[in-house]
């Protein structure tokens, strides 16, 4: 029953790192193609101004990348080849296809186009929102809301958890090999031969005919490396598995351009780990990177910067607020005085009273303020091991908004000290 569920886990981890390739993805129907072979990306942002300007104006609209597929042009083709947007934030995708779908009829300089999912999604007709159930003895995708089986015969690619093996002390029970590893070159494919039982299975030296030859490049054999490392490192800060394989995904793009040779595999990881955390909205600082890996803050910091350049791609600034529940929650802090310490970070880099100084010691010294106005006080020392920057750091942050302390805290805070008994240091 254990190796069952571990082996459903490892390919619900393959399907949902499957899709991530996709996910960010649109599909654009209809478009005519111009022989002057017009820019993608502006065609695709006249397409935006277009059919939907209140988007244009609420969103920082960034294409990653735009082709048409298939790639080369067939002239005996009647219809136009499709187009391929790739977004950087899933959200984005999402919220232009919601768009899209709430309009009536798209167009493209008065021609009807279509805006699809580019990777397109099995759902209930009636309970569209709900994720399905996947029946893996039976083959169904069922919806858990109407028990509608609403795909089957749906190919399972894991590995097989049977043994047809008539040896019992045999450990692997697979005939098939591990599950698909889309981020390999073969991915990784492989086929096992058992053990000879009869005399022609040797030679006339009593060696195997048949063996066992493992044919992965050595490219493969680096990503491997760099992909367990990356899940190690995730495991030690307990990282959820889409950063995991968003992490494998930018590594791959960044191994294949060859763009940082010279660097470490394990820095390059450590960098990747580092974007993919704060492109899924759950930051890290430096520090706890540097933390779980074998590689200085120096040398990510610098792979990081590389990574951004080679990818073309970019991350959204840090705030005070992605590190402030994490912060409070890790010192046992209540609701009551973490809300309190957003509200005073907040405020003072509002009324930029703390010019030039990082997000990670702004929340330190909000929480140290916060705390001191509470019931729950905490120490400089316990607010800097959870945060990672130093006592003098936290008081030098404390020291510029403390005289603005009473315009710092929310209105309706419940004071165990008053605002003028707070530290002053």
């Amino acid at each position: 029953k254990q190796n069952e569920k571990r082996i459903r886990k490892y390919e619900d981890s393959v399907r949902s790192l499957w899709d991530s390739f996709k996910r960010t993805n649109i599909r654009i129907i209809g478009v005519p193609e111009d022989e002057r072979q017009q820019d993608i990306e502006n065609l695709f942002e006249e397409i935006m101004a277009e059919n939907f300007p209140h988007l244009v104006k609420e969103m920082d609209l960034q294409v990653q990348e735009a082709q048409r597929t298939p790639n080369k042009r067939n002239p005996k083709r009647t219809t136009p080849r499709h187009i391929i947007i790739k977004m950087p934030r899933a959200k984005d995708k999402e919220r232009i296809l919601k768009a899209a779908r709430e309009r009536d009829s798209i167009t493209y300089k008065g021609i009807p186009i279509r805006l699809l999912d580019a990777l397109p999604r099995v759902t209930c007709p009636n309970h569209p929102d709900s994720i399905l159930v996947e029946d893996y003895r039976a083959g169904d995708m069922i919806c858990p809301e109407c028990g509608l089986v609403v795909g089957d015969r749906v190919i399972d690619v894991g590995s097989e958890w049977r043994t047809f093996s008539n040896d019992k002390a045999t450990k692997d029970p697979s005939r098939v090999g591990d599950s698909q590893n889309p981020l390999l070159s073969d991915r990784d494919l492989s086929t096992m031969i058992g053990k000879g039982t009869g005399a022609a299975s040797f030679d006339e030296f009593g060696n195997s005919k048949y063996q066992n030859r493992r044919t992965m490049s050595s490219s493969d054999r680096a990503m491997m490396n760099a992909f367990k490392e990356i899940t190690t490192m995730a495991d030690r800060i307990n990282l959820p598995r889409n950063i995991v394989d968003r992490t494998n995904n930018l590594f791959k793009q960044v191994y294949e351009q060859k763009s940082l040779k010279g660097r470490a595999n394990d820095a390059i990881a450590s960098a990747c780990l580092y974007i993919a955390c704060r492109q899924e909205g759950v930051p890290r600082t430096f520090k706890e990177i540097c933390a779980v890996s074998r590689i200085s803050k120096k040398e990510i910091g610098r792979c990081f910067k590389l990574i951004l350049k080679a990818l073309e791609t970019s991350v959204d600034l840090i705030t005070t607020g992605d590190f402030m529940s994490r912060f409070c929650s890790n010192l046992c802090l209540p609701k009551q005085v973490q809300m309190a310490a957003t509200h005073i970070a907040r405020k003072a880099v509002e009324l930029d009273l703390v010019p030039g100084r990082s997000p990670i010691s702004v929340a330190a010294a909000a929480i140290y303020m916060a705390s001191q106005a509470s019931a729950e006080k905490r120490t400089q020392k316990e607010i800097g091991d959870i945060a990672g920057v130093a006592d003098v750091t936290i008081r030098q942050s404390y020291r510029l908004i403390y005289p603005r302390a009473p315009d710092l805290f929310p209105p309706d805070f419940k004071f165990d000290t008053p605002v003028d008994k707070l530290p002053q240091l």
